[in-house]
C-alpha cells in the first residue's frame, strides 16, 4: 500500500509544535458540515429551486430543510428568490450564488470518491457527463502552473497573516 503525505517544510516539520488555528477546512465544515447541507446543495446543482423539490428529493423533513436552507442562504451559498404562481401564495425559491457554484468541485469529488469507495459495487447510480463531449466529469487538483498534483507532491507552508 502506498502512503500519501504532504511534506512539511521549515518550521512546520515538527507538526506537534504548531496548530492549524484559523483552519479554512474547519471553517468550511462549520458552513456545510451537515449531511443535509450537502444533499440540498446537490439538488441545487441538479436544478432544484423550490422548497418542496428540496424536501422531496433529499427526503429530509420540512423543518430540517428550512433550517439548512436558511443556513446556506446566510452563508452565501444560496440566494432566496421567492416566486408566485397565478392564484397562489408567494413561496420560497432558491438559486446558487457564485460561492455556491464554486462548491461544485467539492460535490463532484465527494461523489467520485463515494462511487469508488462507499458503495459495494464500486460505482454510483448516476454519472455526471460533459455535455460537449459526453465524457465523465472528474475532479483533478492542479497547481497554478497547470501540473496535476498528488499529496506526495505537496509542501505545506504557512502564509503570512493578513492584516485586518
Amino acid at each position: 500500500m502506498t502512503s500519501s503525505t504532504v511534506h512539511l517544510t521549515g518550521p512546520l516539520e515538527r507538526r506537534d509544535d504548531w496548530r492549524a488555528s484559523g483552519c479554512t477546512i474547519a471553517a468550511a465544515l462549520d458552513v456545510v458540515g451537515k449531511r443535509s447541507s450537502f444533499l440540498l446543495l446537490r439538488e441545487a446543482f441538479y436544478g432544484a429551486t423550490r422548497f418542496d423539490e428540496f424536501v422531496r428529493r433529499t427526503e429530509i423533513s420540512e423543518p430540517a430543510a428550512a433550517a439548512r436552507l436558511r443556513e446556506l442562504v446566510g452563508a452565501g451559498l444560496l440566494e432566496r428568490e421567492d416566486y408566485r404562481e397565478p392564484g397562489q401564495r408567494t413561496r420560497p425559491g432558491y438559486r446558487l450564488t457564485d460561492a455556491g457554484r464554486e462548491f461544485f468541485p467539492v460535490l463532484v469529488g465527494l461523489q467520485r470518491w463515494g462511487d469508488r469507495w462507499a458503495t459495494e459495487s464500486g460505482d454510483g447510480r448516476v454519472a455526471l457527463r460533459h455535455r460537449g463531449c459526453g465524457e465523465r466529469v472528474d475532479v483533478v487538483v492542479r497547481c497554478a502552473a497547470g501540473h496535476e498534483v498528488e499529496p506526495d507532491d505537496l509542501d505545506l507552508t504557512v502564509l503570512p497573516r493578513r492584516r485586518s
